[in-house]
């Protein structure tokens, strides 16, 4: 991953994370997923969301303001 992204999210829920990613790229936020779960147990390991550097309050702001982590 290219330098200046800061992890804002990170779950165990893909579906929760995808609402995250969503949420973001809806308000013109680039938004990466990056899935460190185990491909054969998905209760091991969590599902990370990024953002620019650049965006992060932003970003922060759009989530709780959405309250999606709730």
């Amino acid at each position: 991953m290219e330098k200046n992204w800061v992890k804002i999210f990170t779950s165990t829920n893909f579906y929760q994370s995808e609402m995250v990613k969503q949420a973001l790229a809806g308000n013109h936020i680039e938004t990466v997923l990056l899935n460190k779960q185990d491909s054969s147990h998905r209760s091991f390991g969590n599902i990370e969301v990024y953002v620019h550097q650049n965006d992060f309050s932003d970003a922060i702001e759009i989530i709780i303001l959405n309250q999606i982590t709730s």
